[in-house]
């Protein structure tokens, strides 16, 4: 990636600049001094102010390439921190989530003490079942109150878990629960999407067919279904909880060394299996609590919703560990954000009082596409603040989320991590940072991160490269699971001493950091690089466009050529005047050079069912092949018909 290799379009970008309001309340959480402060001095206050140590830690860290270790000597237990202390400290009747069901009227208030409790009563049948210290459990659930209480449960007994994402099939689940070797699966019988359920119990029974080594299966019901049970291996969970003591006492929290492994979660991967992803105790929960403490502004009274799946790392650190940790009241929506209707979010925001939100681009650009109307039925008064993760989100969805759903108030804090990282690592603070629409500025206190060309030489103000890291941080990954030389070769062997994040970016005269996507999304036209995310950005500033989707295909004479998936507003069909008219649009914004040789209009872009558009799939379009797996589509009919409409507008050209 050379430099410049990003011509972003200033006006849209740069000239756009939002000042954090004066009146912020942010600024009791985030005071300039934080960006001031050694970083030593920085997260070792962080750790004693946010963790309860069963023994204090003796060192602050250990660096030895491409390994890091935090906290060394310090015992804690993350159930602990997330549930008892807080009971312990008298606000056991503090709501820790507000849960919704995707039926109508399915709804369940939680405080801390009844988390505590079902949480203990838990963990005691899993202890009857043998599960112990070290013991590896797979889950594999949907977003139930149930899914963190096992989480929990596995957490107090020094359990390590890894979560599966339950849009999965059955050959992902069996995969990764023979990479980690589980014993255990938990599960439950099913789950609704968009009115439907998802048949949780009956995938796994098929990968437990392919996954000897898992001896029993606890079910939790949730749909009330008909499901097989096999004699000997599964087990009700409502029946091996019944008649266990609630009691912390009878199950105290294990204590656990703080580099002892937490939970491994794998990120997928297009030709190789997926990583097992380390992350361990201690430094990955001062990691969380610490930036969910800052970044989100949280108040002891705040209602906080992040709009992600627990099966995803953004669940793990900033539904689960990070808010619990923090003693911080969150919601749970099971469902999907247009079910039974497309305000169905806006209603569960008006009806607790939600103060923060997180979600992602993809989500907004949906909500774009609906239009603001099903949002202005709802009263969202008590937003303050909105947040954006998983992608870079376009600028113009950036301002759309302003103005609509934060009411032109709302600071946004647009977040750059990955599963890898375990924590935010680039974001603005509320009440310090000056944001513009697209840019994630700032790193976060401490985070070393720079954007360096081929040689790994830092790159200019304006100049593309590749995103590294060049010091460690708290809840970073302690490897890949059994495979220390893939670990070496995916992140550490590019760049001497830099931990390569695979994205590409830029830094502009500010020092902001604008994030571009992944380095493999960038395209080479004629020589020319160009991100996926520029192009897309430029299509998704057109009036008429709701969402937009880039990849490259094979072109014999440039090398790659730009194909563009176009979602219009309000439903409306593509023409080819209208595929001239964006074609141009791109070449004003961007130039000739990223002007798309083809576009595909469709109605629907192919989503997972946490709402990221799976690229790979359309570039398999694109290029004709056969496509990969299609299992974890929110609508698996989605792409056969961008295939066929691919197929027709082809044939048309020709």
């Amino acid at each position: 990636m050379t430099e410049g290799a990003y011509a972003i379009d200033a006006l849209l970008l740069e000239e756009r600049r939002y000042p954090p309001p004066a009146d912020f309340a942010g600024q009791s959480n985030a005071q300039p001094s934080i960006y001031e402060r050694d970083f030593d001095e920085f997260w070792e206050a962080e750790a004693r102010e946010r963790i309860t140590w069963f023994d204090p830690f003796t060192k602050l860290y250990e660096w030895e390439l491409p390994y890091a270790r935090w906290y060394l000597g310090g015992k804690l237990n993350v159930c602990f921190n997330c549930v008892d202390r807080h009971v312990e400290a008298g606000i056991g009747d503090k709501i820790a989530y507000h849960w919704e069901g995707e039926p109508e009227g399915e709804r369940r208030t939680i405080t801390f003490a009844d988390l505590q409790r079902e949480v203990v009563r838990f963990a005691n049948a899993l202890k009857e079942l043998g599960v112990g210290k070290g013991t590896p459990v797979g889950i594999y659930m949907g977003m139930i109150p149930e899914l963190p209480v096992s989480m929990l449960a596995c957490a107090r007994l020094g359990a390590p878990h890894t979560v599966v994402f339950g849009g999965f099939s059955a050959d992902s689940l069996s995969d990764r629960l023979n990479d980690m070797e589980c014993e255990v699966l938990i599960t439950q019988d099913a789950g609704w999407r968009k009115g439907t359920e998802v048949p949780l119990k009956r995938n796994s029974d098929e990968a437990l067919d392919r996954a000897p080594g898992v001896r029993t299966s606890v079910v939790w019901r949730r749909a009330g279904s008909d499901v097989g049970m096999k004699e000997g291996r599964d087990v009700w969970a409502h029946e091996v909880v019944e008649g266990q003591s609630d009691d912390p006492d009878s199950c105290p929290c294990e204590p656990m060394d703080s580099e002892d492994l937490l939970y491994l979660l794998y990120t997928s991967g297009t030709t190789a299996k997926p990583k097992g992803i380390v992350h361990t105790t201690g430094g990955y929960l001062v990691g969380v609590s610490t930036t969910h403490h800052y970044i989100f502004d949280v108040k002891p009274d705040s209602v906080y919703w992040c709009a992600a799946d627990i099966g995803w790392v953004t669940g793990h650190s900033y539904i689960v560990y990070g808010p619990l940790a923090n003693a911080t009241t969150g919601v749970l929506y099971e469902g999907v954000p247009d079910y039974p209707d497309r305000d169905r979010w806006w209603a569960i925001v008006e009806r607790y009082k939600v103060d923060i939100l997180y979600t992602a681009p993809t989500a907004i650009r949906a909500h774009m596409k609906w239009g603001p109307e099903h949002a202005e039925r709802h009263d969202l008064s008590s937003l303050r603040l909105l947040g954006s993760v998983g992608e870079p989100i376009n600028p113009e969805a950036w301002v759309w989320y302003r103005e609509h759903i934060g009411g032109g108030r709302c600071p946004i804090v647009d977040t750059w991590w990955q599963t890898e990282t375990g924590m935010i690592l680039i974001t603005p603070l509320p009440g310090i940072t000056t944001t513009k629409p697209g840019s994630a500025t700032l790193p976060f206190p401490g985070v070393d991160a720079a954007v360096v060309n081929d040689r790994g030489e830092e790159v200019p103000p304006g100049g593309g490269g590749y995103l590294v890291l060049r010091r460690p941080w708290p809840a970073m990954l302690r490897g890949i699971y059994k495979d220390h030389d893939r670990f070496v070769e995916t992140y550490w062997s590019r760049f001497p001493g830099m931990y390569l994040a695979g994205d590409g970016a830029r830094v502009d005269e500010d020092g902001d950091f604008w994030l571009m996507g992944r380095v493999d999304d960038v395209m080479n036209v004629s020589g020319h690089r160009i991100s996926t995310i520029e192009v897309e950005s430029a299509l998704v500033d057109h009036p008429q466009v709701a969402e937009a989707a880039v990849c490259g295909r094979k072109d014999e004479t440039t090398g790659q050529a730009i194909v563009a998936f176009v979602s219009l507003k309000d439903g409306e069909e593509g023409s080819p005047e209208m595929m001239t008219e964006l074609r141009e649009h791109v070449a004003t914004k961007i130039g000739k050079i990223a002007r798309p040789a083809n576009i595909v209009f469709t109605p629907e872009l192919p989503k997972t069912r946490s709402g990221k558009i799976m690229r790979r799939l359309l570039k398999d379009v694109s290029e004709n092949r056969a496509l990969g797996d299609t299992t974890t589509l929110a609508d698996p009919t989605v792409v056969e018909e961008i295939k066929d409409r691919a197929v027709t507008e082809a044939s048309q050209e020709a």
